[in-house]
C-alpha cells in the first residue's frame, strides 16, 4: 500500500513539474519573446515582391521608335525553390510540361546555368532570380498555373515587357541587346542590387548598355499577404515602379534604312566583299545621323533566349561576325582618304600652300622606287590638284624629306614626326569617345610604336629568320618572309623611309575606323573643332515632363588655320565632279547638291583592296559627312563612292523617291512627347 502511495506521489510531482515547465515555457513564448514570434509569424504570411519598371524606349530624332516595348505573358520558374523539392521538382516540371506542351528536357535546358561546356539554351543570369522558360504563353495556360498554384510551387505567370525592334536588323549593332543580370554583376555592382527587380535585364552592347541605368528605371515594391499554400489573399503595401527614361537619339530612322540598303547593295556589286560600314554625321556637331555595318543581324534573336546555333552564327567568321560593328570596331588602312591629314602636315611643316609640286610616275625613297597609281606621271601641280587627282608621289617625297630632317635612321632626340603628330590631331590613333562600347582606337605608327613592336616580336622574328616558313607553299613568298624576319630581327626597331612614305598615303601600318575618318572630316569641313560623336541626344521622362540634353563635347582643335581648311575643302569639292570619283557621280545633279569628298583604295596583302569614300555636302555649307568603307570592295570609286551617292540621293530625294530629310538638314528640335507618352511630332 505504501509502495502504491509512493508511486502516486511521484507521478503527481512529475505531472506538477511538467505543468510548471510548460507554464514557464508558455510565459517565455507569450510574454518574454511574444513580439519576436508575432513578427516571425507575420513574415511567413507576407511576401515582398519587386515589381519591374517599364524599360524606356529608344526613339529616333523625330520620335519614331527604334526600340519599344511589347507585353507578353511569361512563365518563370524559381530554380532555387525547385531544387529543394523531392526529385529536384520533377513532379512540378512534368505538370508544367503538360500545360506548356514543352518536353521536360527542354524546360531543364532553360533552367541550367551557362558555363564552360554548356550549350545554349541556358540561363546566363543569376541562379537566384526567376528564370523565364516560356515567353509566348496563352491566357489559358497562364490561368491554369495561377488557379492551381498549389500544384505549381515556384512557378509564376505574369505579364512582362519585352523589347521590340520596328526596324528589324537596321542599326542592330548600334542599339545593342539585353541579357539577364549575372550573379557576379550583382556582387560587383552594389547599386544594381537596389534597382534590380529579379526579372530585369541589363544592356550588353550598344545604347542599351551605355544608357542602361537611365533606361531601366526604378522597380516598385508590393507586399502581399499569402495563405499557407502561397496564394495571395491581399496586398499589404504597394509602391509603384518608376518607368525608365526615354532615350531620344540623333539617328534618323529613314536615313538609317537608306544606309543599310546602300551597304547591302555595295556588297552585292563587289563579289569578294566580306563586310562594309557607313557613317552619316551632322557636320556641325558630329552627332550620328546613321551608322550601319554589314553583315548585320535581327536583334529579336535575343528575345526569350538565344539558341546555341544562333549564338555561334553571330560570332562566326564565315557569317562575317554580324555581332561586330565595323563602323567603330573594324580597323582598316584608309588609303588616300588620309591625305587630308598629310596635306595639313605639309602646310604646318612649312610647305607652301599654293606651291607647285612635281607628280612623277615614281619617286625614289631611299633605295626603293615608290610608284604613283599605275606608274602614271601627272607633271607639275599644286596641292589642290594633288588631292583631286590623288597623286601619291608628291606625298612620298614630302614624307621622305620630313623623315630625313628628323635624322633618318639615326633620329634626333627632338624628332617632330609631323605626319604622325597631325594624324593624332585629327583624332586618329585614339578613341573618339562615342557613346557606344567596344570602340577601337585604330593605330598611328611612329618610331616609338616601331620599337615597342620590335621588342614584342623580336624573339619570334629571330626564330623565323633561322627556320623560315616551311608551311608557306609559295617558294618566293616563303623566301621573302624569311628575309623580312631576318631584317626585323636585326633592325626591326628602326623607322625606315618606306614606313614614312607608306604612312603619307594611309597605307603600311596605319589603321582607322570608319567613325574616326568621318569625325576627322567633320572637323575639317566644319569649324575646325574635333568633337566626341554622340548618338544620344536627350533623356526624357516617358510623359515628356522633363528632359536632359546630351552634348557632343569638343575634345580638340585642328592645328591648321581656316585658310588651309578652306583650301582643302575646295579641292575636295571637285573630286566627285572632276576627280577620282567622277565616274561614280556621273549624271548626279551637282547644281542641286554639290558633293565633295575623297576616294581611298587601300592595298591589303592576299586580299582585294579596301574601298573608301569620305564625303560631305553641300560643299559650301556642309551639313552632312558621309563615309562608306567596303572591305575587299576594290577601288574607292567603284564600290564605296556609288554607295555614298545612293545615300545622298535618299537624303535629298534625288532618286524619284521622297527625300528622307525634306528640309535638307538634320532635325534641330527634340520631338514632343505628350503626358500620355505619345509622340506629338
Amino acid at each position: 500500500m505504501n509502495r502504491m502511495r509512493t508511486r502516486f506521489v511521484v507521478l503527481h510531482l512529475t505531472v506538477l513539474a511538467l505543468l510548471v515547465v510548460l507554464g514557464v515555457r508558455l510565459y517565455q513564448v507569450q510574454v518574454v519573446r511574444g513580439q519576436q514570434y508575432v513578427a516571425k509569424a507575420t513574415e511567413t504570411r507576407t511576401r515582398a515582391v519587386m515589381v519591374p519598371a517599364l524599360r524606356g524606349q529608344i526613339l529616333d530624332s523625330t520620335g519614331r521608335p527604334l526600340v519599344r516595348n511589347l507585353t507578353r505573358l511569361v512563365v518563370s520558374v524559381d530554380r532555387t525553390q525547385l531544387e529543394r523539392m523531392p526529385r529536384g521538382g520533377q513532379d512540378v516540371l512534368e505538370k508544367l510540361s503538360a500545360v506548356l506542351v514543352t518536353p521536360v528536357a527542354k524546360l531543364r535546358e532553360r533552367l541550367r546555368s551557362c558555363g564552360p561546356g554548356v550549350s545554349r539554351p541556358c540561363w546566363t543570369g543569376s541562379p537566384y532570380q526567376p528564370i523565364p522558360v516560356d515567353d509566348r504563353v496563352t491566357q489559358r495556360e497562364a490561368l491554369t498555373i495561377l488557379e492551381r498554384q498549389e500544384e505549381f510551387p515556384g512557378v509564376t505567370a505574369e505579364v512582362q515587357a519585352l523589347r521590340d525592334y520596328p526596324g528589324g536588323s537596321d542599326a542592330s549593332q548600334l542599339l545593342g541587346y539585353l541579357q539577364p543580370v549575372t550573379q557576379e554583376e550583382l556582387e560587383k555592382r552594389q547599386g544594381l542590387k537596389t534597382s534590380f527587380s529579379g526579372v530585369d535585364l541589363v544592356g550588353r552592347d550598344g545604347l542599351e548598355a551605355v544608357y542602361d541605368h537611365q533606361l531601366r528605371g526604378t522597380p516598385g515594391l508590393r507586399r502581399v499577404q499569402v495563405d499557407r499554400m502561397g496564394k495571395a489573399i491581399g496586398v499589404e503595401q504597394q509602391v509603384a515602379p518608376v518607368a525608365g527614361d526615354t532615350l531620344i537619339t540623333s539617328i534618323d530612322a529613314r536615313v538609317q534604312s537608306i544606309v543599310e540598303k546602300a551597304l547591302a547593295d555595295a556588297m552585292k556589286k563587289a563579289p569578294q566583299a566580306d563586310g562594309a560600314a557607313g557613317v552619316v554625321l551632322d557636320a556641325r556637331n558630329s552627332r550620328v545621323i546613321a551608322m550601319g555595318s554589314v553583315p548585320s543581324y535581327d536583334p529579336r534573336v535575343w528575345t526569350g533566349g538565344i539558341s546555341e546555333t544562333e549564338y555561334q552564327t553571330l560570332l562566326s567568321e564565315k557569317a562575317g561576325k554580324p555581332l561586330v560593328s565595323r563602323a567603330i570596331k573594324g580597323t582598316f588602312a584608309p588609303g588616300s582618304t588620309f591625305k587630308v591629314s598629310s596635306v595639313s602636315a605639309m602646310v604646318a611643316d612649312g610647305y607652301p600652300l599654293n606651291g607647285t609640286y612635281d607628280c612623277p610616275g615614281s619617286y625614289m625613297v631611299g633605295a626603293r622606287a615608290f610608284n604613283n597609281f599605275r606608274g602614271i606621271g601627272l607633271g607639275p601641280m599644286n596641292l589642290h590638284t594633288a588631292l583631286v587627282k590623288s597623286c601619291d608621289t608628291i606625298f612620298y617625297r614630302a614624307a621622305y624629306e620630313m623623315w630625313q630632317r628628323d635624322g633618318g635612321m639615326q633620329p634626333k632626340a627632338t624628332a617632330k614626326d609631323p605626319m604622325a603628330a597631325m594624324a593624332r590631331a585629327y583624332g586618329f590613333g585614339k578613341l573618339t569617345g562615342i557613346d557606344l562600347v567596344g570602340e577601337s582606337p585604330g593605330r598611328i605608327p611612329d618610331r616609338f610604336w616601331k620599337k615597342e613592336l620590335w621588342a614584342a616580336t623580336r624573339k619570334t622574328n629571330c626564330n623565323r629568320a633561322k627556320t623560315g616558313y616551311p608551311e608557306v607553299k609559295d617558294g618566293a613568298r616563303a623566301a621573302f618572309l624569311k628575309q623580312l624576319a631576318y631584317e626585323n630581327c636585326l633592325e626591326g626597331f628602326q623607322w625606315r623611309p618606306g614606313d614614312a612614305a607608306n604612312f603619307s598615303i594611309g597605307q603600311g601600318d596605319v589603321l582607322v575606323t570608319p567613325l574616326q575618318l568621318a569625325n576627322a572630316y567633320a572637323a575639317l569641313v566644319g569649324d575646325g573643332k574635333l568633337r566626341s560623336p554622340r548618338i544620344g541626344w536627350a533623356l526624357m521622362r516617358p510623359d515628356g515632363s522633363s528632359s536632359k540634353m546630351i552634348d557632343s563635347p569638343v575634345i580638340g582643335k585642328l592645328p591648321i588655320d581656316k585658310k588651309t581648311r578652306d583650301y582643302i575643302r575646295n579641292a575636295l569639292s571637285e573630286v566627285a565632279s572632276d576627280g577620282t570619283a567622277a565616274g561614280a557621280f556621273g549624271g548626279f545633279p551637282m547644281d542641286v547638291v554639290r558633293i565633295g569628298g575623297k576616294t581611298g583604295t587601300a592595298e591589303v596583302y592576299g586580299k582585294q583592296d579596301t574601298s573608301w569614300f569620305a564625303s560631305f555636302a553641300p560643299t559650301k555649307n556642309p551639313r552632312f559627312v558621309v563615309v562608306v568603307m567596303v572591305s575587299q570592295g576594290g577601288m574607292g570609286g567603284s564600290a564605296a563612292a556609288p554607295a555614298v551617292r545612293q545615300i545622298y540621293e535618299g537624303i535629298y530625294g534625288l532618286n524619284k523617291q521622297p527625300p528622307a530629310l525634306p528640309a535638307g538638314r538634320p532635325a534641330e528640335r527634340l520631338p514632343v512627347i505628350g503626358p500620355d507618352g505619345t509622340v506629338k511630332r
